[in-house]
């Protein structure tokens, strides 16, 4: 958002002193029926509580590598730029045996048991419900996450130039992310705040991170982030582009 920021964490606190009340990120999920828009303010306090949980709770520190087994989704967003906040590496369907801590959601529990250090399950179900029982050997994200704190500050400077973010095997530093979501931009449509991305990309690629994600935040543009979308036949997609003022593209 301004040229001074070198951090996805960056890109969210210019967002925020720009235009706090827009729309940041609408989630559809379309095998369930849900619907969650978050305005940029409501998207940085879930990141300020993350990172929170994430710093004091876990005692994750920076450098350390978060295995995120989630899919693409509203709370995969919000944990990315957590991580950003504090300086960890987030780590998209990574090795959680190889992970320092794990954060997993429904189908990738068993997988996450590998890890040695905190577990964190999600239950992606609308409204962000808790688990009736969080899965063995995981906390749930819905019990921590309320109660941590709605303002956040690291303990430590996060370097742009360290690992921030590995998908599909290739890894960014903080200041690469930025770059390459400001790049990619004028690829995806977006040319700056009123673009309104819909995105129908999972988050374990590149480019489905800079569409879900990353690229809306660097332009102060907006995305439609849609799970299941494949669901809908295309007279229901052609009226949800009409319906949400969507002005771009990616599936």
């Amino acid at each position: 958002m301004t040229a001074t920021d070198r951090t996805p964490a960056d890109l969210l606190r210019s967002a925020l002193a720009a235009d706090p009340a827009r729309p940041l990120v609408t989630f559809y999920d379309d095998a369930t029926g849900e619907r969650v828009e978050l305005s940029v303010a409501t998207f940085a306090n879930w990141v300020a509580k993350t990172a929170n949980l994430l710093q004091d709770e876990l005692s994750a520190e920076p450098g350390e590598r978060v295995a995120l087994l989630l899919p693409a989704h509203w709370q995969t967003a919000v944990w990315l730029l957590a991580c950003s906040s504090v300086g960890v590496i987030a780590d998209i369907g990574g090795d959680a045996g190889a992970a320092d801590h794990v954060v997993a959601g429904p189908g990738q529990f068993e997988a996450g048991l590998a890890c040695a250090g905190s577990r964190i399950a999600l239950s992606l179900a609308p409204l962000g419900r808790r688990f009736p029982t969080p899965p063995a050997g995981y906390a749930d994200y819905a019990v921590e996450v309320p109660g941590q704190g709605d303002r956040f500050q690291p303990y430590a400077p996060v370097d742009p130039e360290a690992a921030a973010v590995i998908v599909a095997g290739a890894e960014f530093t903080g200041a690469e992310v930025v770059e390459r979501a400001r790049a990619d931009a004028a690829g995806f449509g977006l040319t700056g705040p009123g673009s309104r991305l819909l995105s129908g990309l999972s988050y374990d690629t590149w480019e489905g991170l800079g569409a879900g994600l990353y690229a809306p935040l660097a332009t102060g543009a907006s995305v439609v982030l849609c799970r299941h979308l494949d669901q809908l036949g295309e007279d229901a997609v052609a009226k949800r582009i009409e319906s949400e003022r969507v002005t771009a593209t990616k599936r």
